[in-house]
């Protein structure tokens, strides 16, 4: 037992998928060596109950069952060097010698051994390997060409006469040639069936890991179609596989970006490398209501080609294996990273803007009230009289008034942006608030060479509202459009009821605004125009407050301009801002009112929504 040590501890081994990684070739191995060594040994088992019977037996018969060790030995030689091919090749050439050994001694070609010669090839056909089936297909032809120049050359011995022992002889011959063969063709389908079962599992295997995949992948034709999609397709796109197979992906990649994703596909098949893109693909889908959307989410494709041999590789088609990933929610974090950068680079600029803005608006009344204070304590040195004193202290006072104003406007702005701005309605008549205003600003529009008209019904309905808030608007809004009309213009005041609603309105006949300044009106410290070109003054903090208070009174206002030909600006405000203002207060956490900006002053409007820290 020492000596089949080896082969039984490599024959257990192959029993035990565990010691062998490969199993297709564990089977053939074991389908080569396990009916080699049972043939063996059983055939030297029963040598010494033939030697019993047959009491001496002849030469050619001890050279039959000598030769029964051979399979032993070539098991032997697989089980320790793993060369299968070879002790295919070992095997076949054993098998060859004893055939014609014993045909030669029995009738050369003629005899019922040298059908054993088919056998060979047949076993050679388990290697799988078409150099051994060559090689044994040559042994056996060799041999059967040798028996019969033997036979040509009457160097073969005579056959027996006797009829009974060579009818046994061929029944023997042919029977045991057809045990053989019929081994052979149970260790064939052995390993078929094991193949089966090893492709079967993979595939199993696959089909697991492509059912469970979040990712979807798709395996393209050489034309660009969907020949497969995992069952992840169904969730990512909201539409069965056989919708998406075809041509039915690419009909729900974004319109804008087909050209990428056909590149991509393109590049991989024609280049054979691997390519990634991103696009956008329609999403259907159902909502709370249970009506059909559809949306677009961003993916991430990625492909490489699927390399084939033969005609299709040499005619330059290949297959596209892609998988695609749905990155909307980076998409969206990269999208909320770009807007936090604009931000900042908004709050940065803005912060410029404003310490520009106001170390003019704060130095110029300071530098008055430093200066003509000055003066005035050393009027006996300047001999000042008494005129020119009291013109000093009116300077001094208007420079101190509006910087109080900037100061104000600062505060306000302030308190409106972290929402401590608090308004106190109250029910007036919005017509003797327009009045008022009109009349506070007439001297100014005088001075400034513009005709100041105001337009409202004798009676307008009682608002509740902040009266101080609404002065502020009004006042704000109309001594804008003085200051940015020139001598000779025109500003226009109305108001009118609306349902549920005041609409005042100011226009102008000024000087506009560009398209490019409209969409960022609003926007504390922000002026129109150059920043540096500051033909008219301000903090640019106007439009800013009036903004957020009529957002605090759950209002909306509108803005309509084009350079050069004038300015419209609406505000709408509830009748009854108590009753407004929950529902807005609440949308107002993350938004300011709505603003309709219109670049030309047409009838065309657009509607953007404006956030609260702008």
């Amino acid at each position: 037992m020492g000596f089949f040590a080896p082969v039984w501890d490599y024959v257990e081994a192959l029993v035990h998928p565990s010691a062998q990684q490969d199993a297709l070739t564990a089977s053939r191995h074991r389908a080569f060596i396990a009916p080699r060594i049972l043939g063996s040994i059983v055939a030297l088992a029963v040598f010494p109950i033939y030697l019993i019977a047959r009491t001496a037996p002849t030469a050619i018969e001890l050279m039959v069952f000598a030769w029964l060790v051979v399979p032993i030995l070539t098991a032997y030689f697989l089980s320790r060097t793993g060369r299968y091919e070879s002790a295919h090749v070992l095997s076949a050439l054993a098998l060859t010698g004893l055939v014609t050994a014993v045909a030669a001694s029995t009738g050369g070609i003629v005899s019922s051994a040298a059908i054993w010669l088919v056998v060979a090839p047949l076993e050679a056909a388990l290697s799988a390997s078409r150099r051994v089936v060559a090689i044994a297909s040559t042994l056996a032809l060799s041999a059967a060409g040798l028996l019969v120049l033997l036979g040509v050359a009457n160097l073969l011995p005579a056959p027996n006469s006797d009829g009974s022992q060579a009818a046994a002889l061929a029944a023997l011959g042919i029977v045991s040639a057809v045990l053989y063969a019929a081994g052979l063709a149970l260790g064939a389908e052995a390993l078929a069936r094991t193949s089966f079962w090893l492709l079967y599992a993979e595939e199993d295997r696959y089909r697991m890991l492509a059912r469970n995949m979040t990712d979807v992948i798709v395996r393209h034709g050489g034309d660009g179609a969907a020949l497969f999609i995992s069952p992840a397709g169904e969730a990512l796109f909201g539409a069965g596989l056989a919708g998406l197979l075809g041509h039915g992906l690419f009909d729900r990649v974004h319109v804008a970006d087909r050209p990428a994703y056909l590149t991509a596909l393109g590049d991989a098949a024609a280049l054979a490398e691997s390519r990634s893109v991103e696009f956008r693909v329609r999403c259907d889908g159902v909502d709370a209501d249970g009506r059909a959307t559809a949306e677009f989410v961003w993916v991430e494709m990625r492909c490489r080609p699927v390399e084939r041999a033969g005609i299709e590789a040499n005619a330059g088609r290949r297959e596209v294996v892609a998988v695609l990933r749905d990155v909307t929610e980076r998409k969206r974090q990269e999208r909320a990273l770009q807007d936090a950068r604009a931000e900042a680079e908004r709050a940065n600029a803005a912060k410029t803007r404003f310490l520009a803005t106001m170390s003019h608006e704060l130095r110029t009344p300071l530098n008055a009230i430093i200066g003509f204070s000055e003066m005035l304590t050393k009027e006996a040195a300047l001999m000042i009289d008494a005129k020119r004193r009291v013109e000093y202290a009116g300077l001094i006072n208007d420079s101190g008034t509006h910087l109080l104003s900037v100061v104000n406007g600062i505060l306000d702005m302030s308190k409106i942006e972290t929402d401590n701005f608090e308004i106190t309605p109250e029910p007036f008549d919005p017509a003797k608030v327009v009045a008022n205003c009109c009349d506070i600003l007439a001297l100014r529009a005088r001075d400034a060479g513009v005709a100041l008209e105001r337009f409202s019904p004798d009676s307008l309905p009682e608002i509740v509202a902040d009266k101080r808030a609404l002065n502020q608007i009004l006042l704000n809004l109309v001594s804008n459009a003085i200051r940015f009309t020139d001598r000779g213009g025109k500003v226009l005041v109305s108001a009118r009821a609306e349902a549920g609603s005041i609409v005042f309105v100011i226009e102008d006949s000024g000087v506009g605004i560009s398209d490019a300044d409209l969409a960022r009106v609003g926007e504390p410290y922000f002026q129109a125009g150059a920043s540096y070109d500051r033909r008219h003054g301000g903090t640019g903090l106007g439009l800013s407050i009036v903004k957020g208070l009529v957002r605090l009174h759950g209002g909306e206002f509108a803005i309509r301009s084009r350079l050069g030909e004038g300015t419209r600006i609406t505000v709408s405000l509830p009748l009854d801002c108590e009753l407004s203002r929950p529902a807005k207060k609440r949308a107002s956490a993350s938004v300011s009112p709505i603003i309709k900006v219109v670049h030309p002053l047409t009838d065309l409007e657009s509607t953007t929504m404006v956030k609260k820290s702008a």
